[in-house]
């Protein structure tokens, strides 16, 4: 009896796989022969990093990292231009400030997501954050 019992529910078990009575089966798909070609990620600029003198001693720095805010006007009207970039940890965990004189100040500021290098003395800025006062700088920007 009990084979009897397995022989009649082992055909309902089945495998899951029987389409539904009155159901239609989706076409089958097939791969395209040609992928859609591969996009590389855009290489960042080329940007030749800053570099302190020999004989500047200990109190110069030097940076390079990615602009993540500016201040275009600045408040003490002198025509210099802030620049905070991502790295490096002058100014804090992460964080450098670069000041930048009106004589190296680019013909375009920079834009967030763009390259900067800049070296130069370490000074307190006027919130009292230690930043590089820039004798060098030069930007790579990301975007036309």
């Amino acid at each position: 009896m009990r084979t009897a019992l397995l022989l009649f529910a082992l055909p309902l078990a089945g495998c899951g796989g029987a389409t539904p009575p009155g159901a239609t089966t989706p076409p089958a798909t097939t791969p395209s022969a040609t992928a859609p070609p591969a996009i590389a990620p855009a290489a960042p600029p080329r940007l030749k990093p800053a570099r302190c003198p020999a004989d500047a001693g200990a109190g110069c720095a030097a940076h390079t990292g990615r602009v993540l805010t500016v201040e275009s006007v600045d408040p003490d009207g002198d025509g210099d231009l802030h620049v905070i970039a991502a790295g490096g940890s002058i100014s804090a965990p992460g964080l450098t400030v670069f000041d930048v004189s009106r004589a190296l100040r680019p013909a375009r500021d920079p834009e967030p997501g763009d390259r900067v290098t800049g070296a130069g003395p370490v000074f307190r800025g006027s919130f009292g954050q230690r930043q590089i006062e820039a004798t060098t700088f030069r930007l790579a920007r990301v975007r036309g």
